[in-house]
């Protein structure tokens, strides 16, 4: 049975401390979360990126679920290690791999790591605080300093199509289909993202030509000729005996899974794939 906790209930009294709002997480994530200490202890001390992929690997086969971070009517972080979409999973790895890194391997802090990649500066604010578009999410975390933006450095080119999928459709998402007022701070944030002129990616003919220089574990998200959207689906680019996939929570299969395509090819053949942001960690 489903048991909504608080980390004071879970021995974690520091992210009491940390957090304003409820956290949403059950005793199976606690459980998950002490099996990664343990696994990831000989990798601390090792280079960011194999930290990143001993971790992402350690969730491998882990089931795909959407919407998992939609459930209640308060926004309040959601934790969740037992099932992923593309978004949570790579979020999740990142905040894992920070904490791992840092001196402090408690739940507490990964919590408050996971915070601070999903939220607009680390503050939960409502749910128009959350990074809901992939764009506004690597600008949000470039400025925090989580990760870089290499995509024009490897030759990008600049995107600047309008961007205001969730306002043009409320109805696909439980938090604008009322709520009006949601859907103008929506809105506003959809009018900031604008006001940027644009983000880079690399294009998808280019994927090739620049699969050496793209970064072991870089923080992949696929750009898309969607109206209004900026990006469908997010992974970790990945190399092993000189082929560059991706490591993903993948709806297809159900699970997370290493991509049996390399990079390029899985983009070709997804005919709204217009190429790839690329963001090492930092």
């Amino acid at each position: 049975m489903k048991n909504r906790i608080s980390f004071f209930l879970m021995g974690c009294f520091f992210a009491v401390t940390v957090f304003s709002q409820p956290v949403d997480s059950e005793v199976e994530d606690n459980v998950i979360f002490e099996k990664y200490t343990t696994f990831i202890e000989p990798f601390r001390s090792k280079p960011k990126e194999l930290i990143l992929e001993k971790t992402a690997g350690f969730f491998l086969d882990k089931p795909y679920v959407a919407g998992t971070l939609d459930k209640n009517d308060t926004e309040r972080l959601v934790i969740n290690l037992r099932e992923f979409d593309c978004v949570t999973f790579v979020e999740t790895v990142i905040a894992l791999a920070n904490t791992a890194a840092s001196d402090d391997l408690s739940f507490g802090n990964f919590a408050s790591n996971l915070k601070q990649i999903r939220y607009r500066d680390g503050v939960i604010d409502g749910y128009d605080s959350r990074l809901h578009y992939i764009s506004d999410w690597a600008d949000n975390n470039v400025k925090k300093k989580i990760l870089s933006a290499i995509s024009r450095q490897l030759g990008g080119v600049i995107e600047t199509k309008t961007i205001d999928f969730m306002t043009s459709h409320r109805s696909a998402y439980n938090a604008l289909k009322t709520d009006d007022a949601m859907l103008e701070r929506i809105r506003n944030i959809e009018d900031e993202i604008n006001a940027r002129k644009g983000f880079y990616y690399l294009p998808k003919e280019k994927i090739t030509s620049k699969a050496a220089e793209i970064p072991h574990m870089a923080m992949i998200a696929f750009t898309t000729s969607v109206k209004g959207l900026d990006t469908t689906h997010t992974g970790f680019a990945y190399k092993k005996n000189g082929k560059l996939t991706f490591i993903h929570a993948s709806s297809a299969k159900n699970k997370v899974v290493i991509d049996e395509k390399t990079l390029s090819d899985y983009c070709k053949v997804q005919k709204s794939c217009t190429g790839i942001m690329v963001m090492p960690l930092l």
